[in-house]
């Protein structure tokens, strides 16, 4: 019995427990195999939320959040469509899991850095906004501007991972820029144009078939046209890519920021022809599914294109106390 005003400490092993793991997940190599395992995290449920689109699974789970109005999980009567989108559901707990493991790695990291504290922050806070749209997915009979929607929220999600997992691999300090001005800003046109085939991308998916569920209805918009204005929009995008490899060869820019060109341009290569061989094959599910993984890869590559138009350096260090109270001293003393 705890007599009055006796302070009860917890047992001294507990708390050299609790410091270790404290100590093991501020460690630098932890803070960034979390932001990393977050990142991939965000692409795998891209995927798999094709995959419920492309099985007509959709609507497998007809309420939100639980699974039907009397069950919480998937009934036997549901049969596969019921497991394949509760499946995909219960991934959003786990990119939680992750980004919150995350978020405590960054403020157990010594000494705390607040960027990655702001960023691994937002990934989390993010997370609960992208499941309200996936419920309104669900509530509006999947919508197909809202399917769109999903999707592009997922694109943002991933850039605020993919930027995190970079911030942990620099220091702090300021910026300097790597590649001349104008070319700094047709990184920035890519990545615009990048988004912009990704925004046409969700339209064109709107108006084709793999809806997510046989009655799930159209955008209404021609297929054709909508096609051949992603289409335009891919070769904008390569040609920039093309004109920003040259560009950056001609200024002599690090060969960072060169590989990082070539990389865009093979991953943009390879997802227009998976995208022309899907279309006059009438959109296999198994090519639309390679489509969705290759749409995030392109999205990745133009940000690491972006991501090397400048150099962080290292925070200047604090002067020690004795060392300024000896300059202090000389000072005064010359005075």
């Amino acid at each position: 019995m705890v007599r009055p005003g006796v302070t009860v400490r917890p047992p001294v092993r507990t708390m050299n427990a609790v410091r270790l793991i404290w100590g093991w997940l501020g460690r630098q190599r932890t803070v960034r195999g979390f932001a990393l395992a977050s990142l991939v995290a965000n692409v795998v449920i891209v995927v798999t939320g094709g995959a419920v689109r492309l099985t007509d699974s959709g609507l497998g789970c007809p309420t939100v959040p639980s699974c039907t109005d009397e069950s919480l999980v998937p009934t036997k009567e549901m049969g596969a469509h019921g497991v394949i989108e509760f499946g995909n559901r219960q991934l959003t707990f786990v990119l939680g899991v992750l980004a919150g493991l995350t978020l405590l790695a960054a403020l157990a990291q010594r000494p705390r850095r607040r960027p990655l504290v702001v960023l691994a922050a937002l990934v989390l806070g993010v997370i609960p906004a992208q499941a309200l749209v996936g419920m309104v997915t669900v509530w509006t009979d999947l919508n197909p501007w809202v399917v769109g929607c999903h999707f592009l929220v997922s694109m943002a999600v991933i850039a605020a991972a993919y930027t995190l997992w970079r911030r942990t691999g620099e220091p702090d300090g300021g910026t300097t820029a790597s590649l001349p001005r104008p070319l700094r800003q047709l990184t920035w046109l890519v990545t615009v144009v990048a988004g912009a085939v990704l925004v046409a991308g969700t339209v064109v998916t709107g108006a084709g078939p793999h809806a997510g569920d046989a009655d799930a209805k159209r955008n209404g918009l021609d297929l054709e046209t909508v096609s051949q204005l992603h289409v335009d929009l891919v070769f904008l995008l390569l040609g920039l890519s093309i004109a920003t490899w040259l560009a950056m060869r001609a200024s002599a820019a690090p060969r960072t920021a060169v590989r990082a060109a070539i990389v865009l341009i093979g991953v943009e290569l390879s997802q227009g022809l998976i995208g022309f061989v899907q279309y006059f094959t009438n959109l296999p599910v198994v090519l639309v599914g390679t489509h969705m993984l290759g749409a995030c890869l392109v999205w990745l590559a133009a940000l690491d294109v972006l991501y090397r138009n400048r150099i962080r350096t290292p925070a200047p260090s604090p002067v020690p106390d004795d060392a300024l109270i000896t300059e202090r001293s000389a000072v005064a003393a010359a005075a």
